[in-house]
């Protein structure tokens, strides 16, 4: 157990540490799914479907686990504010252990029919709510003792999910690798949800080290149920933060879990997607750090704001760049994408929903505008397959991106800076281009 009175300094740097590796964990299991719904569900769980519906109904299960994080982000973020962030960090990581780990168990359709797509379900369930409450609490713990550049300490646990991406694409392609397509198809998959245990007892070693935040530690509760406090002092704040960061999740599942689907389909090998993937997110894990510290000195407005009107245009060279069959250039297509773009929308949002709310509902608030955010991830990529197998071209798909974008950019201008918000709720009343701190 850690010691309230070690140095915040050095509770900082574990704070840092246990919300990047736990996030690493809980990322390296959820987007283990997406990869494998891409590229396994629909053969293994999807068996008696045409291809197409198949494949499909495979991102359609994807799609389960992120409506059910703002469950996850509710009941967590509850119990979060009440009881503590680092109580519920352990849950959390526990219940995202345990679910992916039996879905390396879970019998396929040819051995119990209906059964399995439906224990799929379940258990993505459990992995979407799992994930919903472990985003709030990562970020705050490392915001919460971050006494200065909060942009730079909070982006830790939001770079945490490209580095799980990583992890899963390698140890997913690896096994594939050594057993071969047959073996791969037939049992091998299992093998990195099975992994799932080790990651476990290795995070929980690490969590279990870290105090909780002495700002909690020293605050009120909020008077009513945080739910209600937020949404009746900020649900202005919760709207407005949910649409910022609406695009950033369409276009985070679009560069690593449809692309992969789609690149096979335009005639890449399976392995030559996942590699480039692999390769743009190591870069997205320095994009999000470094445009996260940027947004320390520039403001979190400015960089989300331009790098959602640069996603908007680069939609539609995506999918041509896809096209053209060259390697080359679905890397340096991912990479622009994924390491270079996004990490402009997506890593800022730690430290600016952290600002958004107060610390009696911060984890609820923080969670809860994410985790609604989120819903674009899992739905994207369903909403393209089914735009493909309806006919519709690329332009459709890049015109959805850019539709996302300029919700993105509304939200954006009408939400004020928030980069100067004190989190002890001694506000410094700062003004701003979009009116005063919230």
């Amino acid at each position: 157990m850690a010691d309230s009175a070690t140095p915040p300094p050095a509770q900082l740097r574990r704070a840092v540490a246990s919300s990047f590796l736990g996030s690493v964990i809980e990322y390296y299991d959820f987007l283990l799914y997406a990869t494998a719904s891409a590229v396994v569900f629909s053969q293994v769980f999807f068996t008696n479907l045409d291809p197409l519906v198949a494949t499909v109904a495979s991102f359609g299960t994807f799609a389960t686990g992120y409506l059910a994080r703002p469950i996850g982000g509710l009941v967590f973020g509850h119990f979060g504010d009440r009881l503590g962030r680092k109580r519920m960090l352990v849950l959390t990581m526990l219940l995202m252990g345990i679910a992916s780990s039996l879905i390396g168990l879970l019998p396929t359709y040819a051995q119990i029919g209906v059964w399995a797509p439906l224990g799929l379900v379940l258990l993505r369930v459990l992995q979407g709510v799992a994930v919903g409450g472990e985003w709030g609490g990562a970020v705050l713990m490392s915001a919460e003792h971050a006494t200065s550049r909060r942009g730079l300490w909070a982006s830790f646990a939001n770079a945490g999910a490209p580095c799980g991406m990583v992890l899963s694409t390698a140890v997913l392609t690896g096994t594939a690798a050594i057993l071969g397509d047959d073996a791969f198809l037939a049992w091998g998959w299992r093998i990195p949800f099975l992994l799932s245990i080790a990651l476990l007892v290795l995070g929980l070693f690490v969590r279990l080290k870290v105090a909780e935040p002495r700002l909690f530690q020293e605050s009120e509760p909020a008077r009513r149920a945080p739910l209600i406090e937020v949404l009746r002092t900020r649900p202005k704040q919760l709207a407005l933060g949910a649409g910022v960061g609406l695009s950033a999740f369409v276009a985070q599942s679009t560069l690593t879990t449809f692309v992969l689907a789609y690149g096979v389909q335009a005639g890449f090998s399976r392995q030559a997607v996942l590699n480039a993937i692999t390769i743009s997110s190591a870069c997205a894990v320095v994009g999000i750090i470094a445009w996260s510290a940027a947004s320390d000195r520039l403001g979190r407005r400015p960089v989300v704001l331009v790098g959602a009107i640069a996603m908007a245009v680069y939609s539609f060279a995506l999918f041509p760049m896809v096209d053209s069959g060259s390697g080359a250039l679905l890397v340096i297509a991912l990479v622009l994408g994924q390491g270079v773009l996004h990490p402009m929308m997506y890593g800022p949002l730690a430290a600016l929903y952290t600002e958004l709310f107060s610390t009696g509902s911060r984890y609820t608030g923080a969670s809860l505008g994410y985790q609604l955010a989120g819903l674009g991830g899992g739905l994207a990529p369903v909403l393209f397959a089914q735009l493909q197998s309806s006919g519709a071209g690329t332009i459709a798909l890049s015109g959805t991106i850019t539709a996302f974008c300029a919700l993105t950019v509304g939200c954006v201008l009408a939400l004020s800076e928030t980069s100067g918000h004190d989190l002890s709720g001694t506000a410094r009343a700062q003004r701003v281009e979009g009116g005063t701190l919230p």
